[in-house]
């Protein structure tokens, strides 16, 4: 049973104490302009640790250490856990233009921006140090710090060491990583709440992948506040987690106001929080939501990171993402333990789940860090999981040709493969099945050859999309095999059509 009293002390656990000691210890091995990056799960207390880091390099090496984050939240959030240890620090926000006293100091809590604007006026605005520690290291934002610090140890600090941009990836400006526990073992160890996962199958028909490699706001928008979206977001919330203080999460402000509406609409005890309020309000809302039992917070992106609210008991992820990182960032904000709270729900609502796994199984992250571009190939690419998350729908102009054109947009190549695989069959022939129902599809639509033959060329693009599928579940899915496929499909469907078809 854990103490209490420990969450509220930020004193380090052993596994805690265990990580500042080995990274202490490969700061003094390395050289002074070796960089490291730590990773640990959202919810280990990476905050306390690179904390307790500064402490250790402040009194061995006797330089001072500047730490830098993204966030405001999570600047002053640094700064009181320094204050705590001890530690003498100045925060710089965009408030500060000067340092007047720098003696008085022997650590630098900075906003990334802030510091960056300040080095370009004064490349002594921050002096004597000998550590820089990047919180939320996978962001990029950090780059263009880095090149006033060429000559010192920089250790950054992550829950999940991808980063933000597949075409700049950590191991351009970390040498090593240090892979902290996993969530599996801090679980079992009752450092970190079990997720009680809920999946939930949605249409995400309409979703559209932004230049940032993520789906957009305004699509994401438009999907989840239709009518059968906020209805399927109500019926999870009452069949798993009513009456639970609960977070959602949305991509969106607009999906989030409508998810406020539909609960207010309910008589739930609801609020909804985004980036345009002010921080009085937010510290009102924030405030509330503690204190309130069942409570439910909507919010937009703010709250993925920098906040720390034990008392959660289900998230509901009512957003599809493609960022890894996001996806443990959200359901991370539930996994805080209470003496009696080991687990908490996870409600998807976005085929999260069945993209990236459950929460807690293991990820390779030396293999992520290592081979970014491969840990990435491995998942869906940007084209394939769009067709796999959206329900297909034809073209109008096919659409009105067709007598039922339901038996080609129901078909789903994937279930058909499944289905084989299940009943002792080869996968192969999901693919002959896949032409026979064109053929029916086809035959019943055409006069003659000539009709038949004019319709599967307007069917093309569906051929193509089955067979993606179908080189997907076979993980076979290089560009020569794809054309070989189709074409072999293509004859053979065409010799049938010529077959079966009257002449024209």
């Amino acid at each position: 049973m854990i103490d209490q009293s420990l969450f509220d002390k930020k004193q380090l656990y052993p596994f805690q104490r265990e990580i500042v000691d080995k990274i202490i210890g490969k700061l003094n091995e390395n050289n002074e302009n070796s960089n490291l990056l730590y990773q640990l799960p959202t919810g280990g207390g990476k905050t306390v640790i690179f904390s307790n880091i500064a402490k250790s390099y402040i009194e061995q090496k006797k330089k001072k250490v500047l730490i830098l984050t993204h966030r405001i939240e999570l600047c002053v959030q640094t700064s009181k856990q320094l204050n705590a240890l001890g530690i003498k620090n100045k925060v710089i926000n965009s408030s500060v233009k000067s340092i007047e006293n720098h003696d008085e100091f022997n650590s630098y809590t900075a906003m990334v921006e802030t510091l960056n604007n300040r080095l370009q006026e004064d490349i002594d605005f921050v002096r004597n140090i000998g550590l820089v520690i990047v919180d939320e290291a996978h962001n990029n934002s950090f780059r263009k710090i880095f090149q006033y610090f060429s000559d010192i140890n920089i250790l950054g600090v992550t829950a999940t060491p991808l980063s933000s941009n597949r075409a700049l990836p950590l191991n351009d400006n970390y040498g090593e990583l240090i892979v902290g526990h996993s969530i599996k073992s801090l679980i079992e160890s009752r450092y970190l709440a079990d997720a009680e996962t809920f999946t939930y199958d949605v249409n995400l028909h309409g979703l559209k992948i932004g230049s940032n490699g993520d789906f957009t706001v305004s699509s994401s928008d438009k999907v989840y506040s239709n009518y059968f979206m906020q209805e399927k977001l109500l019926f999870a919330y009452e069949e798993v987690a009513v009456g639970k203080k609960t977070l959602i999460f949305n991509s969106g402000i607009e999906s989030s106001r409508s998810v406020y509406n539909l609960f207010k609409k309910h008589k739930y005890k609801v609020r909804h929080l985004d980036s345009t309020f002010s921080d009085t309000d937010r510290k009102e809302i924030l405030r509330w939501f503690k204190v309130t039992p069942g409570a439910i917070l909507t919010s937009v992106g703010i709250l993925t990171t920098g906040f720390d609210e034990p008392t959660v008991e289900s998230i509901i992820l009512n957003r599809a993402t493609r960022s890894l990182t996001l996806y443990h960032q959200m359901i991370g904000r539930g996994s805080r333990v209470l003496k009696d709270k080991f687990h908490f729900q996870v409600i998807d609502l976005g085929n999260n789940v069945r993209r990236f796994g459950y929460w807690q199984e293991y990820i390779d992250w030396q293999d992520a860090f290592n081979y970014p571009d491969r840990f990435l190939e491995s998942r869906l690419s940007e084209e394939d999981d769009m067709l796999f998350e959206a329900d297909y729908e034809l073209s109008k102009g096919i659409k009105s040709k067709l007598i039922h054109p339901e038996k080609i947009e129901k078909f789903s190549m994937k279930a058909v493969y499944d289905k084989c695989i299940e009943s002792g069959k080869k996968g192969k022939e999901a693919v002959e099945v896949s032409m026979e129902n064109h053929f029916e599809v086809i035959a019943e639509n055409s006069e003659d050859v000539y009709d038949g033959l004019n319709l599967l060329n307007e069917l093309q693009e569906d051929i193509e999309r089955r067979l993606k599928h179908y080189s997907k579940c076979i993980t076979k899915a290089t560009d020569s095999y794809l054309n070989w496929l189709q074409e072999t499909y293509n004859r053979q469907l065409t010799q049938k059509l010529r077959q079966e078809l009257p002449a024209e």
